[in-house]
């Protein structure tokens, strides 16, 4: 995998950046261009714009993914760094195909929802997370966080960064994260402990 680089692109949220800091070195090179992929297909699919661009834009990004790692364009850093991911690119395309279900079709987003799962399951088989079963439960509760205190799995340190970002979309579902005090050190707590 490419080195990551020096800082993390600013498009990411305050709360990825923190759950970021708790992936190893190797894990956070992955990490990082699967969040970055998430922002970016985000942009292309953003209410407002004309459907056909956005499917325009999507099937771009589908291409793009579905080549060699060594065929795409050197010019587009993100590519770059999806790199690593091509033993897993069918996740990265199925991220690509749910955006598209959403903008285009009838399903309210269930489709996107059930292929960022995936995507967590291959970033877990990706850098080495011998859970799968908690993967898929702390990604189910990343998407669908319950508003009642539950223990999530604990994860690697490799998958760290699921269990922050999991934990933060909780305490934002029970009204927590308006104490941004309690919040942090509640992130903090799970990120150096898992739970």
């Amino acid at each position: 995998m490419p080195d990551p680089a020096p800082h993390t692109p600013d498009v990411l949220e305050p709360v990825e950046r923190l759950a970021l800091a708790y992936a190893d070195r190797q894990a956070r090179v992955a990490w990082e261009a699967l969040l970055l992929l998430q922002h970016r297909l985000e942009d292309a699919a953003r209410p407002g714009r004309d459907p056909l661009m956005i499917q325009l834009r999507l099937a771009w990004w589908r291409d793009r993914l579905a080549e060699p790692a060594e065929r795409r364009p050197k010019g587009e850093p993100l590519l770059v760094r999806l790199a690593g991911w091509s033993a897993e690119a069918p996740a990265l395309i199925g991220l690509v195909d749910g955006w598209e279900a959403k903008v285009v079709g009838e399903d309210g987003g269930a489709a996107l929802a059930e292929a960022t799962i995936a995507a967590y399951e291959a970033l877990g088989r990706l850098v080495g997370e011998k859970d799968a079963k908690a993967v898929r439960v702390t990604a189910e509760r990343l998407l669908q966080p319950i508003a009642y205190r539950q223990t999530l799995p604990k994860l690697s340190r490799r998958m760290r960064p699921l269990s922050v970002l999991g934990a933060h979309a909780e305490r934002v579902t029970q009204g927590e994260a308006t104490r941004p005090w309690a919040s942090f050190a509640a992130l903090l707590r799970i990120g150096l402990l898992g739970r």
